[in-house]
């Protein structure tokens, strides 16, 4: 696909870094509000940048959230449908869950994909990295392409009950157009695929 010359002008410009402050915000106590295997939740008393007296509420993810965009030679991917707690929605995603901070991203990663799809992948590539809600919480996100597939038995958490689906990515990409699908892994990681494609980056 051709990469227009305005996205090219903006390719370039990210050679330069965007600027950095130090941190204007100074925390005066911290209490733990509760503690589970997933999150901390922790309650500042702090001064604002303006100088203020002020509360402000974090949650601390214990584990990365990590998401898959497998892709086979036909252009097909796999997506995931759950029931949400959380929003009290069905929700179609891509193979996704969560990794534990002291294992790397990708090995995560594999064992997400393997265990909800039955899939394994010779070829991977880190399509993004997000912090999920950065005002409130310090959960970040790892997404991947996974290509040169190799397919086998689904292994899920004896806790989730999950469709699995073939579709292919530019239905995929239709529906987060729509917003039929709106899980935030699977949004960021299709906008970016099809992002690399019009550049002509995907490796």
């Amino acid at each position: 696909m051709q990469v227009t010359a305005e996205l090219m002008h903006y390719l370039c410009l990210m050679h330069e870094s965007l600027p950095v402050e130090e941190n204007p915000w100074k925390i005066i106590h911290t209490e733990e509000k509760l503690d589970t295997p997933w999150i901390r939740v922790l309650l500042h008393d702090v001064l604002t940048p303006s100088g203020e007296k002020g509360i402000y509420g974090i949650t601390r993810f214990k584990h990365y959230a990590i998401g898959v965009l497998p892709v086979d030679d036909e252009g097909y991917t796999w997506i995931v449908g759950q029931y949400r707690f959380p929003t009290g929605t069905y929700s179609w995603e891509i193979p996704e869950g969560g990794g534990a901070l002291e294992v790397p991203p990708i090995e995560s990663a594999k064992r997400e994909l393997k265990e909800e799809t039955g899939i394994e992948a010779d070829n991977w590539e880190l399509l993004l990295e997000m912090d999920l809600s950065n005002s409130a919480t310090d959960e970040k996100a790892f997404l991947y392409l996974a290509r040169r597939l190799r397919f086998g038995e689904s292994q899920p958490d004896s806790n989730e009950k999950l469709t699995v689906r073939r579709i292919h990515m530019d239905e995929l990409y239709a529906r987060v157009r729509s917003s039929e699908i709106t899980d935030s892994l699977t949004v960021a990681a299709v906008q970016q695929y099809r992002i690399r494609q019009l550049e002509g980056s995907l490796l």
